[in-house]
């Protein structure tokens, strides 16, 4: 029990040596101490000002911190001796306490623009883990589509030169974009992010590693989303994969959404082939900066359980063209865990069984594209629309 008591008494004296701010803390205490019952027990008898230690505390205060408000002076020989001290020490400590503050302030900084600092403060920000070419016109068009988010909410995590992120700094709309150093399927980089508290991610298909093949990029993408998705199933996630194949993977971990970047590439040029003015049709329809986009959009709750076409009529009130429903909207997780708990609620063991093998085929927004007039609307669904010029 001994050697244990010195032991702990040994690390303290060690780790007050080696700190320089447990140092000027210690020293700061001492010196306002002394200062404070030998200025009373000097003034005390001869100087109504120090009627009481709280008055010999205030004026010790008030001088160490240089500011020297004059309410409170002494008078005898030896209290304006102790006076003199009070106010170089004063000077050393208050210059030493702005030096670190200052250091501390500059190393974060430094930590901020080399992606070295760590998040723990950020709530219900994005994340954009990877590095692409355009990410500065990614930025922007987020920005654009989400014009209620603030920069400084943005949360990029790569392994790209901090030169590259400061070309992007440099933009005025990008300023205060934050970056984070490192491996994105990390755990602990995560973590730096705060990716538990996050709202939502995106895992762009890298592009830091030239030479690296699409296999090793979505390997990467569908390891930091089984990555992510381990540390909170409640944050939206999307990936962007080069195969298709890695989907099942993606979907399995609860991925909310894909994004199959070639495929988009060749279904387009097939599509072009066969028919005229097709690219231009889905460039107009998905551009942010088209008149006519394609929206997902709230509509009220009195319409779940009510057929399409009162949908229709409702829009078409409010120049919208309605094409079709966005079902199972959101998150992945609580999407299947909704759909269990309604399958659940049979006492039949045969309706129980066929419930839980439809809650398999459960998709986390899955379109579904003009359908019947007579389709009733379910829950959690949302309107697909374009808006009408006219």
């Amino acid at each position: 029990m001994l050697d244990k008591i010195i032991n702990k008494i040994n690390d303290i004296i060690f780790n007050v040596k080696r700190s320089v701010t447990i140092k000027l803390v210690i020293i700061f205490i001492v010196t306002l101490f002394i200062s404070t019952v030998g200025v009373y027990l000097v003034e005390k008898t001869k100087n109504e000002q120090f009627k009481s230690l709280f008055d010999s505390l205030w004026y010790t205060i008030v001088t160490l911190s240089t500011v020297g408000y004059g309410d409170k002076t002494p008078l005898t020989t030896g209290g304006k001796l102790l006076g003199i001290l009070i106010i170089f020490f004063g000077v050393a400590t208050m210059g030493a306490v702005s030096g670190k503050i200052a250091s501390y302030l500059v190393g974060q900084q430094l930590k901020e623009e080399k992606g070295m600092a760590k998040l723990s403060k950020l709530t219900n920000h994005y994340v954009i883990c990877g590095w692409q070419k355009e990410l500065k016109q990614i930025l922007k068009d987020i920005l654009k589509v989400n014009p209620k988010l603030d920069p400084s909410n943005i949360v990029i995590i790569n392994f790209a030169d901090p030169s590259m992120i400061d070309d992007i700094r440099s933009d005025r709309e990008l300023s205060k974009i934050r970056f984070i150093y490192g491996d994105y399927s990390d755990e602990t980089i995560l973590r730096k992010a705060n990716i538990k508290k996050a709202k939502t991610c995106i895992i762009l298909a890298d592009q830091t590693n030239p030479s690296a093949t699409s296999y090793e990029v979505d390997t990467r993408t569908v390891m930091t989303a089984m990555t992510i998705k381990a540390i909170t199933k409640e944050i939206y996630l999307c990936a962007e994969i080069l195969n298709p194949k890695f989907e099942r993977y993606l979907t399995l971990s609860y991925c909310d959404e894909v994004i199959y970047s070639r495929l988009y590439s060749r279904i387009l040029v097939a599509n072009a082939s066969a028919s005229y003015g097709v690219s231009h049709v889905i460039h107009k329809l998905i551009d942010v900066d088209s008149e006519t986009p394609i929206k997902i959009i709230e509509f009220p709750e009195n319409f779940i359980g009510k057929p399409f076409k009162d949908l229709i009529d409702f829009y078409a009130q409010k120049n919208y063209i309605l094409i079709g429903l966005l079902e199972n909207i959101g998150n992945a997780y609580l999407r299947k865990k909704e759909a269990v708990k309604e399958a659940q609620k049979t006492r039949d063991i045969v309706s129980l069984i066929s419930n839980l093998k439809n809650v398999e085929k459960v998709r986390a927004n899955e379109p579904v594209l003009n359908p019947k007039k007579d389709y009733i609307i379910k829950p959690n669904s949302r309107a697909i629309v374009i808006l009408s010029k006219s």
